[in-house]
């Protein structure tokens, strides 16, 4: 038998919770984001404004790609924030990078046909041509059918995906950008495309 003596442990007072101020509820902060992912999509959808495409296509802008991180970012790929997240995301590093995007996606295009005819880019794919199709693609969360926009993006990833393999991009790079491929892919096929048809 031992001689220590044991004590009854502690228990939190006020001041234990007192140091826990300001953190978000990680769950109210995810309701948050599918509503107004919901409100975003559907309100844009169903406006008549023939101005609103083009603000949903720079909300990222107007709103800031952090704002949109803190609401989205942590969202499931196959929900509807999550699909957006990853779409203003993949807008935002094209616009920021687009001599680089199109020279990956340049090397990409030969190599998956049947992506390249679903992306829709402008032959020879330059920086403006890439900017003006991802924003294209954008336009299509407020008119036309979000599973295509989700088809499109994925197509795009996969021949980034392929360019970035032909130019000896690190296996990281070449796995993000696969990835974001395949998210986009399974979120065109799954429920909120449907939900939004």
């Amino acid at each position: 038998m031992s001689d220590r003596i044991h004590h009854r442990p502690m228990t939190p007072g006020d001041g234990f919770f007192a140091d826990i101020v300001g953190g978000a509820d990680p769950a109210q902060v995810r309701e948050a984001g599918d509503l107004a992912a919901t409100v975003l999509v559907r309100g844009a959808r169903e406006s008549d404004d023939p101005t609103l495409a083009e603000r949903v296509v720079h909300l990222a802008e107007t709103e800031g790609l952090e704002t949109l991180a803190e609401v989205w970012s942590g969202a499931p790929a196959d929900t509807l924030a999550g699909s957006l997240w990853r779409l203003f995301l993949l807008r935002s590093w094209v616009h920021a990078d687009p001599e680089r995007v199109a020279a990956e996606y340049d090397a990409g295009q030969r190599r998956v046909d049947v992506a390249r005819v679903v992306a829709g880019v402008a032959d020879p794919p330059g920086p403006d041509e890439l900017r003006s199709m991802v924003d294209d693609v954008l336009r299509g969360i407020a008119r036309g059918d979000f599973a295509v926009t989700l088809f499109r993006a994925a197509a795009f990833a996969r021949i980034v995906a392929a360019g970035r393999a032909s130019l000896d991009a690190s296996h990281d790079e070449i796995s993000r950008m696969l990835a974001l491929s395949e998210q986009l892919e399974a979120a065109g096929h799954g429920e909120i495309a449907d939900t939004l048809a």
